[in-house]
């Protein structure tokens, strides 16, 4: 088995910031592509960040400039640095892996942790 958890959501006033973390367990061969989306009430859920096994990242335009991506091998987490928060900013959070789990490769997906910012 293998889990996602995320942490480090919250409620944090407009132009302020958090830090979001994920850590995956379980039966781990390897992670490949891990990333972080977001689904505000009423809307689907959308690409927030990805980053390779290799660090190279991928930005949605909303959070360009504003958030930052990293992972940890070591630790088998990814984190999500969010800078200068808008009420727009405002969903659940889920974090997402392509793991090989010495079976095969599947996709992951964390509970989700809520981050609400208040104008």
């Amino acid at each position: 088995q293998v889990q996602l958890v995320e942490s480090g959501g919250g409620l944090v006033q407009s132009g302020g910031s958090l830090r979001l973390s994920c850590a995956a367990s379980g039966s781990i061969f390897r992670i490949n592509d891990m990333g972080w989306y977001r689904q505000a009430p009423g809307k689907q859920r959308e690409l927030v960040a990805t980053i390779t096994s290799g660090g190279s990242t991928n930005y949605a335009d909303s959070g360009k400039g504003r958030f930052t991506i990293s992972r940890d091998g070591a630790k088998n987490t990814v984190y999500l640095q969010m800078n200068s928060l808008k009420p727009e900013d405002t969903a659940v959070y889920y974090c997402a892996a392509e793991i090989n789990n010495y079976r095969t490769i599947s996709g992951y997906w964390g509970q989700g942790t809520q981050v609400t910012v208040s104008s």
